[in-house]
């Protein structure tokens, strides 16, 4: 490809050189013989610093969003206003444009995001489409699960992801997209279908600064980014943003379609949680569909929701909705239950905010009241570092207003003192009047929480949900809640094997 036809449709201010290019890269580190660098300004660095160490290796054209760098022999040279929105251009240019031939649809919210991509992906597969899933747990490409890095991948990643996908003959895709990636533009020029919004409850305010930034943030993606805002909107009608969205997408010329729990175009009526699982009926414009999904809890009732109302917004027969809400088991990391035919339930779950943590507790509150047994709800959890710090009491408090015993503990500390985090969630946590022990190191904390249980109680391992590492001051080690429970079960003489194998016959 010429780098004049790698250039089309990219901002530019200033321009010279037509070299043939034969990749494209961000990072320094991986570019090669013909690659174009983009040299952009990030959150934490600035690629402009290592132009020379791209053209060293090799670079034959660089794109800049710097008017202080001045053009190298040799090299073709392009300036541009916004580094991001360029990337993202050539990134589309560079795989042919795979967002415009996929049907992508993207979900955003505080909560829930996760388990209604993975509800959405099932339900597309019981109405025979290939879809390619990007998300905060895993990728699923092309028959592969791949590491996720970021919920939502920076544009060049993502491109090729898309790309990937549409060569073997996705037509669809099931996309988180998180506020970080719609204000730092990751989805610029992705014509989204469907956009989904699940709530907005307080997080991520170390970057967003307030409710009101975190908000505008999330109405880029029914706005468009750089594209026509989205064929239909799926919005849940019980949330206040989500009403304010409603408007927003109205006005927007989208099809709005609203979901709730006792409200909106589709929801849920006669609805009956229980051990095994969540049934209730479907509310549709057309008609009624009992619905029956093994997982659990008010909260997955919004999620299946969700998940219905962009499977009916993209087409989907009513009846593949039913049979792919009923085929999810599991969400890694999501109320995933650690069995190892011990007589209390062990849980690990992502919630890492007030909200996430008010609905876990109460999530497990509804299961032991349910097993009639006069069962206890045991939390472990901590906040994490290098975040939002006003935020630590209102989750200590979430956790000892919902638990009967806590374990306050550390979760991904990063650059901070593991104390000084605990400390700021002590405060809410004294406020609630909870039983609690403090135990910094995780492990400790989660086998005080197993010894602590009774038979019919409940231990709920929060925060880190499909995450597999620990983050400290001195880098990342790996930790991965599921395993630590599993193995401290294990040493306490109770059979993870014999349960596994037993789960595998009736599955």
């Amino acid at each position: 490809m010429n780098f004049s036809e790698f250039l089309h449709g990219v901002e530019i201010i200033a321009q010279s050189g037509n070299p043939s290019v034969t990749g494209l890269e961000y990072d320094s580190r991986r570019v090669k013989p013909g690659d174009a660098f983009i040299a952009m300004r990030g959150e934490t660095s600035d690629g402009n610093k290592f132009i020379d160490k791209a053209t060293t290796a090799g670079a034959v054209a660089v794109i800049t969003d710097s008017a202080s760098e001045t053009p190298r022999e040799g090299v073709a040279w392009v300036q541009v206003p916004n580094g991001r929105r360029a990337l993202a251009r050539l990134s589309a240019n560079f795989y042919k444009r795979p967002a415009e031939r996929l049907a992508i649809t993207g979900i955003t919210g505080t909560n829930g995001k996760s388990t209604t991509a993975f509800l959405l992906e099932a339900i597309l597969s019981a109405a025979h489409r290939k879809s390619a899933l990007i998300g905060t747990i895993e990728y699923h490409v092309a028959g592969k699960i791949l590491p996720a890095p970021h919920t939502t991948p920076e544009a060049l990643d993502l491109n090729r992801i898309l790309a990937e996908a549409l060569g073997n003959g996705a037509t669809e895709t099931v996309m988180e997209v998180s506020s970080h990636a719609l204000t730092q533009q990751r989805v610029y020029g992705i014509p989204f279908d469907v956009a989904v919004f699940t709530n907005l409850t307080r997080d991520h305010l170390d970057y967003h600064h307030n409710m009101e930034e975190y908000f505008a943030a999330k109405q880029i993606l029914f706005e468009g980014c750089g594209t026509d805002p989205p064929r239909a909107a799926v919005i849940n009608a019980e949330d206040e943003y989500g009403q304010k969205l409603e408007k927003i997408s109205k006005k927007r010329g989208s099809e709005v379609l609203t979901y709730g729990l006792n409200s909106g175009d589709l929801h849920a009526d006669k609805v009956e949680i229980t051990p095994r699982g969540t049934r209730f009926d479907l509310v549709t414009p057309e008609e009624i569909v009992p619905l029956f999904s093994p997982l659990i809890g008010r909260v997955n009732v919004y999620n299946i929701l969700a998940a219905a109302g962009a499977a009916y917004a993209r087409g989907c027969k009513l009846d593949a909705i039913a049979n792919g809400i009923a085929s999810l088991a599991r969400v890694p990391g999501r109320f995933e239950r650690v069995d190892c035919q011990q007589p209390f339930t062990v849980v690990v779950d992502y919630a890492h905010t007030d909200d996430a943590l008010r609905n876990l507790t109460s999530l497990a509150r509804e299961f032991v009241q349910r097993a009639k047994q006069k069962g206890r709800v045991i939390t472990v959890f901590g906040c994490g570092g290098d975040r939002d710090r006003a935020k630590r009491p209102l989750m200590g408090e979430a956790a000892g207003r919902g638990s009967d015993f806590v374990v306050l503990t550390s979760d991904n500390p990063r650059g901070e003192d593991p104390l000084a985090i605990i400390n700021d969630a002590m405060v809410g946590l004294q406020r609630s009047g909870v039983k609690y022990i403090v135990k910094p190191d995780r492990k400790t904390a989660i086998a005080l929480a197993i010894r602590e249980a009774a038979p019919g109680d409940i231990v709920l391992i929060a925060g880190k949900g499909h995450e597999k590492v620990q983050v400290t001051r001195e880098g990342s080690m790996p930790f991965d809640d599921v395993e630590v429970a599993r193995e401290i079960l294990r040493d306490a003489g109770y059979h993870c094997e014999a349960a596994n194998a037993a789960a595998g016959k009736t599955s």
